[in-house]
């Protein structure tokens, strides 16, 4: 006799659903040679990682590896988390000749915000081969290309790291820009001008609005700057709907008014004196330390501060103990690299320093997952965990420069990049 159809129906969708169930629950192995712990800065030798799904089931040296599971053989590699970049601009295609600000402003008046999405979703693609799984992209990607991009990669339409988008970057007028009075308004292109609290408190909704997930402020490119109740002002009412605050900061001054204010992070502060990091550090404001290599320097052409100014600043923060965040700010081509060499390159810079790997190797994992309020999910590798996962030939405990030769990348338990 047949079943009448609403059964029959129902049973067609409970073997959709046990299809599917059974897809997400696939298990993969992966025997590592030795695996770091970022935070202890120590390593295992021999270890089992038993993935389900996304998730990181188990870890440890005596797992019985399933029957079922697939098998990835890392046993002669370094296996660790995967990394994390924390102040990059993915939408962006250009070369900066000389002067980044005058061919940023070109790009975003001649380039569509669809092109700038489509050059994010390659330089995306770049940066998770080269190892990076999460990333918090700081803007300059006109009219919410970033937001695009962000649903993009979530909703697997395109490969890249989990992403944190800031949409357009709030500024006092100008954004970043040195405009013709002739034309005031290109700038808003990448930028919303706020000058006043109720500029400040529409920007913030604006952006929130659209999708942001941070909210970046520019503090003090100009000789007008944001006071620290002004900084204050956004980092309450972004809090109010959840979001923390990026500051952009290239003077003391600037560094100053936003630690007080409270800011999640300050990026770039090259001009900190040992006054302003000491408060950072009370403040508990991580410092993005953006080192850029002197290529990236002579590229892009608009500091006043050396390559031996921002060594020392980096010197400085380590030995006083502020939380240090890995970010590369790669914002143009750089040549010779993709978007994710261009971002390792920032470790030479790093070494350099003399900053010890383990910090190095903390402040482009654990650190970054902490600022992104993501430790709990991403940042190490343990059970219950993202299964954000990586591998190198060297343990880049003892040479730090190995990261810039990611052989092996899995992200959500999806391998993005096999093992050679």
């Amino acid at each position: 006799m047949k079943k009448p159809r609403l059964l029959r129906n129902l049973s067609v969708c409970l073997a959709i659903i046990l299809l599917f169930s059974g897809a997400s629950g696939q298990v993969t192995a992966i025997k590592a040679g030795r695996l770091v712990d970022p935070v202890t800065g120590t390593v295992q030798s021999r270890i089992i990682i038993l993935i389900e799904g996304s998730k990181i089931k188990a870890v440890g040296q005596d797992l019985k590896i399933p029957k079922e599971a697939s098998i990835i053989d890392l046993s002669d590699k370094t296996v660790l988390p995967g990394l994390i970049d924390s102040h990059t601009h993915l939408c962006n295609k250009f070369d900066a000749k000389g002067d980044v600000g005058a061919a940023l402003l070109l790009y975003s008046l001649s380039v569509s915000t669809a092109d700038r999405a489509m050059h994010g979703a390659a330089n995306a693609k770049a940066m998770l081969e080269s190892g990076f799984t999460c990333a918090r992209d700081m803007g300059n990607a006109g009219n919410y290309a970033d937001v695009a991009l962000h649903r993009a990669i979530k909703e697997g339409a395109v490969p890249g790291p989990k992403l944190f988008v800031s949409g357009k970057i709030i500024a006092p007028f100008g954004g970043q820009f040195f405009l013709d009075p002739e034309f005031p308004e290109v700038g808003k292109q990448d930028y919303i001008y706020a000058d006043t609290r109720d500029e400040l408190l529409k920007g913030i909704r604006q952006n929130i609005h659209f999708g942001s997930d941070w909210i970046k402020i520019v503090i003090d490119d100009y000789r007008y700057i944001y006071s620290v109740d002004d900084i204050r002002f956004v980092v309450e009412e972004a809090a109010k709907a959840g979001l923390k605050v990026a500051a952009h900061c290239v003077t003391e001054k600037g560094a100053r008014n936003a630690a007080e204010a409270g800011v999640a992070s300050i990026e770039h502060g090259f001009d900190m004196s040992d006054e302003a990091l000491e408060l950072a550090k009370n403040k508990g404001v991580v410092l993005v330390a953006t080192e850029l290599t002197p290529q990236i320097m002579d590229e892009y052409r608009f500091f006043t501060q050396t390559h031996a100014g921002i060594i020392d600043r980096l010197k400085r923060a380590h030995r006083i103990g502020v939380p240090l965040v890995f970010g590369s700010d790669i914002i143009a081509n750089i040549p010779g690299h993709n978007w994710g060499s261009a971002s390792l390159s920032s470790l030479e810079t790093w070494a350099e320093a003399s900053i010890p790997s383990p910090d190095i190797l903390r402040a482009i994992t654990i650190n970054g997952a902490r600022l992104l309020g993501i430790e709990k999910e991403r940042g190490l590798i343990k059970e219950g965990m993202a299964a954000d996962i990586i591998a190198t030939s060297d343990n880049p405990l003892d040479n730090i420069r190995s990261l810039q030769h990611v052989q092996f990348v899995m992200k959500d338990g999806s391998v993005f990049k096999p093992a050679k």
